[in-house]
């Protein structure tokens, strides 16, 4: 951990982490072997971050691609094979929309990382991220559209992609404002919140998790309509 991160930031991401956790056994109700996986995933994450790994970037491809390609893989074989597609669509779409509410501690840590300068603040929601109205606004489109048929199934899909591209949106920020080959924005503050343990389960897990929930509402969506 970095001693200029105060030890409650840390805690509170951490149990941040814990809330994401239980989210997923709530919501894909995985098998013991699936949960066994993910915590040997998040130890390993723990890990390498701790050991600094992440902060070395100045390769091809940079350290960091580690932390979040690998889920990145996963979701895709998931969509391509017929038993990951018919598995994700008996989930309960209500469920997956309840996993963003996660976005809003989540963004107040960052900014809270910026306050101890281990964050750009164009990261934060006092910058270019706007990611925590996502999850102010996903309780709305749960009671007045999922619950209740106020709000069309259009406008709950445009919610989706909208919440699709705010994270799409910090991640491209995040991967072109950390120091390696592919830097493209440069600021005061380095990148390096996130690359630090316990932090390194923002990429490596809590932003799948949302990412995953966010697809695989849109299919579902996409398959109503037709």
């Amino acid at each position: 951990m970095n001693s200029a991160i105060p030890d409650y930031v840390s805690i509170l991401f951490t149990l941040t982490t814990l809330f994401g956790v239980w989210f997923f056994k709530r919501v894909f109700k995985p098998s013991q072997l699936a949960v066994t996986i993910l915590f040997i995933w998040l130890s390993l994450q723990a890990y390498l971050a701790y050991s600094g790994f992440y902060l070395n970037n100045n390769f091809l491809p940079p350290n960091f691609m580690l932390a979040f390609f690998p889920t990145l893989i996963l979701m895709a074989f998931v969509f391509i094979l017929p038993k990951g597609r018919a598995y994700v669509d008996g989930l309960n779409l209500e469920d997956l929309h309840w996993i963003h509410i996660v976005r809003i501690p989540v963004e107040i840590i960052l900014y809270l990382l910026f306050v101890s300068n281990t964050l750009p603040e164009l990261m934060t929601f006092g910058g270019r991220n706007l990611d925590i109205l996502a999850g102010l606004t996903v309780p709305l489109i749960i009671f007045y559209g999922l619950r209740k048929p106020i709000l069309s199934r259009n406008r709950i899909l445009l919610w989706n992609v909208i919440g699709l591209f705010l994270l799409v949106n910090i991640i491209v920020m995040a991967i072109l404002s950390i120091e390696s080959p592919f830097q493209q924005i440069h600021q005061s503050i380095a990148t390096t919140g996130i690359l630090i343990f316990p932090y390194i389960w923002l990429p490596s897990f809590l932003a799948p998790l949302v990412l995953f929930s966010h697809l695989i509402s849109i299919r579902r969506l996409l398959k109503t309509k037709a």
